[in-house]
């Protein structure tokens, strides 16, 4: 329904009822350790994550898994679900070239193929279960053809124990030798295995 207000008049309703629609994020931060035996990178990153109302733990804690699998000083988290135009995270140059775009979940194909089209690198780190090989199923013709793209898959069980670490304010490890990730919060640790999706 659309609503046409005349300059100048502005019902009392109307007003509120637009600022209840505004909800805002919640900030969760994390203090994440990583030691990527794999690469040689060692540090620790002070992140602020911004979750949308419509995201989950499990999504949000799959972005700081996706942060600690291609670690760097530069690598950014996007505004993602919000907007179309930004990844879950992403790394440029000094030139706002970028070199890779990552995301989280089951992307849209059209998504990925813009994506493609402007960085470097396209990294999906899928999660959902069965779902993922359906929605690999269904665009696999076209998405197979993008030879900058990377799929791997998080196991459903392991997702859903990320998500059980959220909190608003973490102390997170992970380190990753031989592609074993382990992935600890407190006194509980988890031990990750990615499934490649494609290539294959």
């Amino acid at each position: 329904m659309l609503l046409s207000l005349k300059p100048g008049r502005v019902p009392g309703f109307f007003l509120p009822s637009i600022f209840a629609m505004a909800i805002k994020s919640t900030i969760f931060r994390a203090t994440l350790s990583i030691s990527d035996l794999d690469r040689g990178y060692y540090a620790e990153h002070n992140l602020t994550l911004a979750r949308h109302p419509s995201e989950t733990d499990e999504r949000m804690m799959v972005r700081i898994l996706a942060f600690a699998l291609d670690a760097d000083e530069r690598l950014l988290f996007g505004r993602g679900i919000s907007s179309d135009d930004e990844p879950a995270l992403w790394l440029k140059d000094d030139t706002g070239r970028i070199l890779k775009w990552i995301e989280v979940g089951l992307p849209d194909e059209r998504l990925l193929r813009r994506a493609a089209g402007r960085a470097d690198e396209v990294i999906v780190l899928a999660y959902g279960g069965r779902t993922v090989d359906i929605w690999w199923q269904k665009d696999l013709a076209t998405l197979s053809k993008l030879n900058n793209l990377k799929v791997l898959s998080i196991a459903q069980e392991d997702s859903r124990a990320l998500a059980a670490l959220a909190e608003r304010n973490m102390l997170l490890t992970c380190t990753i030798q031989d592609g074993q990730i382990w992935f600890s919060a407190g006194e509980t640790t988890l031990a990750i295995v990615l499934r490649p999706v494609f290539p294959g």
